[in-house]
């Protein structure tokens, strides 16, 4: 009902306005007024008019950086988060300067050359000197920006160290999850074929490997006895037949995933899944690995300067040194309640807004101690199918 009010109200508006302007015609032409005469006055409060709608204009736009400038970003809080504000400073200082020299030149010349008494334009078709300033100048400065940049993003992108914290980023539809590297700093491999609801990020285990055959040795079976109880040659038929295609294909990349990465397969055991909120420690590198079930998403958190697309199919790196605690954060911003946070910066569906995840900075000591309190991937594992933690039957039953 609003909307239909509001379009109405516009409508009525436009034709007030045709209505305004046939009146001022018809008038004109009872009067005998030529109007496409400007006289010399009308041409100097023009021009003078453009004068005073330039001081306002950059008196809004002033008003603006003062008023809502330090809200583009928040503070950094990671050690290449300064060279990321100064080559953003330096982008805005190259869009602004060309932006103000553009409208004082423009204005210049609208006072300059109104039509006055006596006064004719100069009618000029090519200028060489005027071609080389406005394409060399803009050749060069964007040379300036891309060489810093790609330096600034191979800073933050560069070489990890050696005793960085390993953590991996998952994203689906609407959820993260971090999973931490083991005490042997290593992030266990993982499959898209291993996903199943014990195993949401397909990690592989001697158990997961297990648990994984089982389940699909048995849909396969389910399959073949439901395609006994099919019309042949029908639609059902093609549909079963393509399940059990696709069950078994799954089936065999399983049998050579685990004959191929024998020494390797264990290293998920130890791995640390969180949801919720995750801790890294201030003044220590961390090397974020990141993967997407469905979808793009976007691993984004604005106070460290980070931000990297998660692709299905494929693994995407970021790194930074967090330089700010969260309790120091707290401090600075006067909020007790403050958290960093991990956004996904791409619309990926209808709950993208929902998707985000807090993340705490901590001291080292406070970081170790967390750290040891959470459970590893293969304990909840065993929680979640009641069994023991030391229960070795699924992995002996591996052949």
């Amino acid at each position: 009902m609003g909307f239909l009010l509001g379009f109405a109200a516009f409508l009525l508006a436009v034709v007030l306005i045709v209505q305004i302007i046939r009146v001022f015609e018809l008038t004109s032409k009872l009067s005998g007024t030529d109007q496409s005469k400007i006289s010399y006055k009308d041409n100097r409060t023009r021009a003078y008019s453009w004068l005073a709608f330039m001081v306002w204009y950059f008196g809004l736009f002033i008003w603006v950086v003062i008023k809502w400038g330090p809200l583009i970003l928040p503070e950094a809080a990671s050690e290449h988060g300064a060279t990321i504000d100064f080559l953003f400073d330096l982008n805005w200082a190259i869009l602004v300067i060309p932006f103000i020299i553009t409208h004082v030149v423009l204005v210049t010349f609208i006072l300059q050359y109104y039509a006055k008494p006596g006064s004719k334009a100069t009618y000029i078709t090519h200028n060489n000197k005027l071609e080389m300033i406005w394409t060399i100048v803009p050749a060069v400065v964007l040379t300036v920006i891309i060489i810093y940049g790609l330096n600034t993003w191979n800073e933050y992108n560069g070489d990890i160290d050696e005793d960085a914290i390993h953590i991996e980023l998952y994203a689906k539809q609407f959820d993260w999850t971090a999973r931490y590297a083991g005490e042997d700093n290593q992030l266990g491999k993982a499959n898209f074929n291993f996903i199943n609801i014990t195993n949401p990020l397909g990690l592989v285990t001697e158990e997961t490997i297990k648990i994984r055959i089982q389940e699909l040795t048995d849909q396969i079976a389910e399959l073949e006895e439901e395609l006994n109880h099919v019309p042949k040659d029908g639609l059902k038929e093609s549909e079963k037949l393509a399940a059990i295609h696709h069950k078994e294909s799954q089936l065999s990349k399983i049998h050579a995933f685990r004959r191929n990465n024998e020494l390797s397969k264990n290293a998920a055991k130890d791995d640390k899944l969180v949801k919720v909120e995750f801790h890294i420690p201030v003044g220590r590198q961390v090397s974020f690995s990141m993967r997407s079930q469905d979808v793009i998403h976007s691993a984004f958190m604005p106070h460290f300067r980070a931000q990297m697309n998660c692709v299905p199919g494929m693994v995407t790196r970021m790194r930074f040194v967090p330089t700010i605690t969260t309790a120091e954060m707290r401090k600075k911003t006067g909020n007790p309640e403050f958290d960093y946070l991990l956004l996904c910066n791409k619309i990926c569906g209808a709950a993208h807004y929902n998707m985000q995840m807090n993340v705490i900075v901590d001291t080292p000591e406070d970081y170790a101690k967390w750290v040891a309190e959470q459970t590893t991937f293969h304990a909840k594992l065993m929680a979640s199918l009641g069994l023991p933690e030391t229960n070795n039957q699924l992995a002996q039953n591996i052949q």
